[in-house]
């Protein structure tokens, strides 16, 4: 028995030493190679405009401390922007095909993306789009396109915006898990699907303006580059006029009824090679990454910060999905002392979050401020935290369709009282002085404690509604009337005086440079994110994380219901969050 024991043991260990073997091989591959051949684009080459894998502004770059391992990804929106300004002046590249597009981008992300595919057919380059089945985000990017093709049995999704919300009081109530709501602001319906089964008037007010702004944005673009009038791209929508190929052809959304063989056929005419060749193609990531490593011009020592904001806002580090003021703290100060930088534009795609991140955040931007100009570029939504860091910027750009505004606070605390009692369960409290115990989930929540609560988040609201106050030169009586928790379009937003100007990222660099007097600069992206050890085996595949693992058990739509449900049950403090969630379809 000793005697198998010990190969038992041996085998076991023989086992591990080639486990650490092969992770370790793996490991060291990871980070000290690509692990691909970098693409070499050749001549009459057309790109693929593949955004399946593009999701955010900012690509990220990470330093993982524990290795002393910088990591630079090239794959954010900003990225392919870049990529596509340049694709104009490059002779390799004949044109772009847009091919079944899928993409989580925002509409405000899309937006951009569209405008610079615009000016890049001013080259007199090409921009073709082809698509089994468009659905209305999609069309509305590929709109743009000097040729749509649509499969002879596909479809095409033209009917308007809407946005649904899920109401739980009723739940609540049934099941006794209740959500104790302190807030300000007659529109702050973050809190409104736990206090109400259906939507309030307010909300609804709110909700179809927006919509609506959004709306004529979005047929307004459309119009433009298919030549009709909004008010017909409205009769469209209402009939559903364009449900079928063919259809949509004979309204003028698509240019040609065909299978995706004709499609690259007619690729291959535009470029003058013949049918029976295959054409050069480069995938929008390579060229962009391409383009990142081997096209900086450093010619100038004048450089433009442009620090990216996006995400909910909460503590700590931070990350490309999450603002955390470790991350933002670091990169105004990096920049503010960097003396080659002369301004900084901040990058904010946020629905809000943690008001004390937010607060601490709008203090680095104040301080900086002082030393250097700052200017704001909103994406898709720069709301309530989001607007809180935004608002005593320089000059604040956003998109006609950018969400914003949404000035009001919260705090929410779950409240079990009803739910234990249904299973047998009593709590009692025992206590030196009237406040002593805080707040607790299984008891009640009493009058004394609401009070100071409330006055809480009365101080909060009072804070955030001077901070926009003086950054946008109103009063707070004017903020107040605006505030309440109201999200407002950028389009309205210009109005109203939350914004200065409606424009994308360029624009917004454009004032940058101007403010801080330089003609001749390149620019300098932040944040450098600060990782360990263990994100960085989660990043290279070597672990799965607890997210992914529920995902996969429960399924994608399960999985955002328990998502939404624990993040409005976890939040800890006053929130400075948007309104509510909104998923335009």
């Amino acid at each position: 028995m000793k005697f198998l024991g010990n190969v038992l043991a041996t085998l076991v260990g023989l086992f591990v030493f080639f486990m650490i073997c092969f992770f370790g091989l793996l490991l060291i591959g990871a980070l000290f190679s690509s692990g691909e051949e970098k693409v070499t684009v050749k001549n009459n080459s057309v790109i693929e405009l593949d955004l399946s894998q593009i999701k955010y502004d900012y690509a990220g770059k990470t330093n993982f401390k524990d290795f002393d391992y910088f990591n630079a990804d090239h794959d954010g929106l900003s990225d392919v922007l870049k990529a596509i300004e340049y694709a104009k002046s490059d002779s390799k590249i004949k044109g772009i095909s847009i091919i079944n597009n899928v993409s989580d981008l925002g509409i405000a992300q899309t937006k951009a993306l569209r405008d610079q595919l615009e000016d890049f057919k001013k080259s007199g380059k090409f921009v073709y789009s082809y698509s089994n089945a468009y659905t209305q985000k999609e069309y509305y990017l590929n709109s743009v396109a000097n040729s749509i093709y649509i499969n002879p049995i596909g479809e095409l999704d033209f009917k308007g915006l809407s946005a649904e919300i899920m109401f739980f009081k009723d739940f609540e109530e049934k099941s006794g898990l209740k959500m104790e709501v302190i807030r300000h602001g007659k529109y702050k319906s973050a809190v409104e699907p736990f206090l109400e089964n259906k939507m309030s008037d307010a909300n609804r007010e709110q909700t179809t303006q927006l919509l609506n702004s959004l709306w004529g944005s979005v047929i307004s673009d459309i119009a433009k580059s298919r030549k009709i009038s909004t008010a017909r791209l409205n009769q469209i929508a209402d009939g559903l006029l364009a449900r079928t190929p063919e259809m949509a052809k004979a309204e003028g959304l698509v240019d040609k009824i065909a299978y995706e063989d004709v499609y690259h056929n007619d690729i291959k005419k535009a470029i003058k090679i013949s049918e029976d060749e295959d054409y050069n193609k480069v995938e929008i990531k390579d060229y962009a990454e391409d383009i990142a490593t081997s096209n900086i011009d450093l010619s100038s020592n004048d450089v433009i910060a442009v620090i990216y904001a996006q995400g909910e806002i909460g503590s700590g580090e931070g990350d490309v999905n999450e603002i955390g003021e470790g991350s933002m703290r670091r990169s105004l100060q990096e920049a503010r002392k960097n003396k080659n930088v002369k301004s900084i534009v901040l990058r904010i795609n946020s629905p809000g979050g943690n008001a004390l991140t937010s607060e601490l955040i709008w203090r680095e931007i104040e301080l900086t401020k002082k030393v250097k100009p700052i200017v704001v570029s909103m994406g898709d939504y720069a709301a309530s935290g989001g607007y809180y860091i935004a608002c005593n910027a320089n000059k604040i750009y956003a998109e006609a369709n950018t969400i914003t505004g949404s000035i009001g606070v919260f705090g929410i605390l779950p409240n079990f009282t009803e739910a234990i009692k249904k299973i047998g369960i009593n709590v009692e409290q025992v206590k030196t002085n009237p406040n002593a115990s805080e707040y607790s989930p299984f008891k009640p929540l009493d009058d004394n404690y609401r009070g100071f609560a409330q006055e809480g988040v009365e101080k909060i609201y009072g804070v955030f509604v001077k901070r926009v106050a003086d950054g946008r030169k109103l009063t707070t009586t004017q903020v107040d009337a605006i505030g309440q928790g109201r999200v407002w379009s950028g389009q309205d937003a210009l109005k109203i005086g939350l914004v200065d100007k409606i424009g994308g990222m360029d624009e917004a660099i454009k004032e940058a440079a101007k403010l801080g007097k330089t003609s001749k600069y390149h620019t300098q992206d932040f944040p450098e994110y600060e990782k360990e050890f263990g994100d960085i085996l989660s990043k290279f595949g070597l672990a799965q994380s607890k997210e992914s693992i529920i995902k996969e058990t429960l399924g994608e739509q399960n999985f955002e219901i328990l998502k939404h449900l624990k993040k409005m049950t976890s939040q800890k403090g006053v929130q400075a969050r948007m309104a509510y969630e909104l998923k335009i379809k």
